[in-house]
């Protein structure tokens, strides 16, 4: 089951190259604390090569450069890099466990995910040459007019370490479909996929600068490319805190952004569900990814009078959940990436002890784990609204819960919160999921499930959540500019000034 970190340089204009000054990074396992590799750590000067390198694929030879390619061009590459990702599954799944401690078997449905979307990708690239010269219906007969779609330019794309392949895909496969250049920087705490997907663009023949990867840490890499002004467009997921930076950054060269941050999202349960499925549910809506998703319904929101019954069967299967090395048979709770992530999660479980929260399970390592950032999955009851633990976004396998007893409670509940990425509603009446779902203030709303994702839909958030959408056409749209294009077609002069030769 072993598996060595490859060693890597820095991918810039198709070739690997050795950081500017030459700095590294060390790949800690966490589940075992110990160092596994290296990854290049670039800096101001390596951004300014990749960025030269990308606008230069942008536009090299009239007729021959990326984003005049035609989208069937662009699709074969594409789809060359999906069928590598699906030759190269195992290794992939593999050191991503290593890298960021997700479950092996989540690993390897996320890189089912990556090929897939990929795929997705290829089709809609080719779909935009048919989408070309749309016309547009005018009330003037004198006139024609049809819309062109064209690439943006050169993207920076920032990615998280929680879906390390997974989130790159979902903003490098539009950004090459769409015909833009990219410099991708995925997160420091879990880059070494991102490194083997640069790998792949190599030994498929991508043309060279049309995807650069470079990997380093936030201040040294990522805030370089943010605020490139040569860099057209800047797509990012993270925190919230970092997109205001971004914000900030992009505002003084008037740049469009595109972000997905954090979340604190409900999953609200009706008194009328089958309490198996809504309690596993409710797991999988918090637990999925070791907690690590901005998504989570971390939030549960249970009627009153199903209340002790549900929870007492949740936090008895809870109980059960298999934590181990991500590697090991059976796993389905890894380590956080990292010791500052578990030191953290220690931190909002301690104060909402202090605060007056009730532990119901979990709340610290597991005992028959004595080395890695293993947080026990956790559950918190007895939690005020003014709590820490209730309002801000954990990251980590805790679930806060309060009870409600109408609807109108529930909504209000679910709805008081600064984020608006996603929510959850479990009910058997049609009727009252519809309602809830038309008032939850959200860009993604689950009914009866959580976490269930598509490349084919849109995905999203409100309010501190971010805005633009990924996913489906929406995704590809974001790396599109619309030019309108207006004919004069009538052989009589306008005429709005008179002749001189009539005056």
């Amino acid at each position: 089951m072993a598996v060595a970190v490859p060693s890597r340089q820095l991918f810039i204009n198709g070739e690997w190259k050795e950081p500017v000054k030459g700095k590294r990074l060390p790949v800690i396992n966490p589940a075992t604390e110990e160092t596994i590799g290296e990854i290049p750590a670039a800096t101001a000067e390596d951004i300014e090569l990749a960025v030269d390198a990308a606008r230069r694929a942008l536009t090299r030879n009239r007729g021959k450069d990326w984003s005049r390619a035609s989208g069937a061009f662009r699709a074969k590459y594409l789809r060359a890099i999906a069928s590598k990702i699906v030759e190269r599954k195992t290794l992939l799944a593999k050191l991503e466990a290593l890298d960021c401690g997700k479950p092996l078997d989540e690993a390897a449905w996320d890189i089912d995910d990556v090929a897939a979307c990929f795929e997705y990708y290829a089709d809609l690239g080719e779909a935009l040459d048919q989408k070309q010269k749309a016309p547009v219906s005018l009330p003037m007969q004198t006139f024609k007019s049809h819309v062109l779609k064209e690439p943006l330019g050169v993207v920076g794309l920032i990615t998280p370490w929680n879906y390390p392949l997974l989130m790159a895909t979902w903003k490098v496969a539009p950004a090459l479909a769409a015909g833009c250049t990219a410099v991708l920087k995925p997160s420091e705490l879990a880059s070494v996929t991102c490194l083997e997907l640069a790998d792949i663009c190599k030994e498929i023949g991508l043309p060279s600068g049309v995807l650069n990867i470079v990997t380093g840490l936030g201040p040294e890499a990522g805030a370089p490319l943010a605020s490139h002004p040569l860099v057209d467009k800047i797509a990012f997921t993270g925190s919230t805190a970092t997109g205001k930076a971004i914000m900030t950054a992009a505002a003084q060269m008037v740049k469009p952004v595109s972000l997905e941050l954090g979340g604190k999202s409900p999953i609200i349960v009706f008194e009328d569900v089958d309490i198996d499925k809504a309690a596993e549910w409710t797991m999988f809506g918090v637990f999925w990814t070791n907690g690590q998703i901005c998504s989570a319904t971390s939030r549960l929101l249970v009627q009153e009078s199903i209340a002790n019954e549900f929870v007492e069967k949740l936090v008895n299967w809870t109980k059960s959940i298999k934590i181990s090395d991500p590697l090991e048979e059976g796993c389905r709770l890894g380590p956080v990436v990292s010791e500052g992530q578990y030191l953290k999660m220690l931190k909002f479980i301690s104060t909402a002890k202090s605060d007056g929260a009730t532990i119901l399970c979990g709340g610290g390592r597991p005992q028959h784990l004595s080395k890695g950032f293993f947080v026990e999955p956790t559950i918190i009851g007895d939690v005020d609204t003014s709590m820490q633990i209730w309002r801000e976004e954990v990251f980590g396998p805790v679930l806060c819960m309060k009870t409600f007893k109408t609807e109108e409670e529930a909504i209000e509940l679910a709805n008081d919160t600064r984020y608006g990425l996603a929510g959850a509603v479990l009910s058997k009446d049609p009727e009252l999921r519809e309602r809830v779902t038309k008032h939850l203030q959200a860009g993604i709303v689950w009914v009866n499930c959580s976490q269930p994702c598509f490349c084919q839909a849109p995905w999203g958030g409100t309010k501190r959540s971010g805005f633009g959408r990924e996913l489906g056409e929406w995704g590809l749209d974001n790396y599109l500019s619309v030019k309108q294009v207006t004919e004069y077609i009538s052989d009589d002069p306008w005429g709005w000034y008179p002749s001189p030769s009539k005056l």
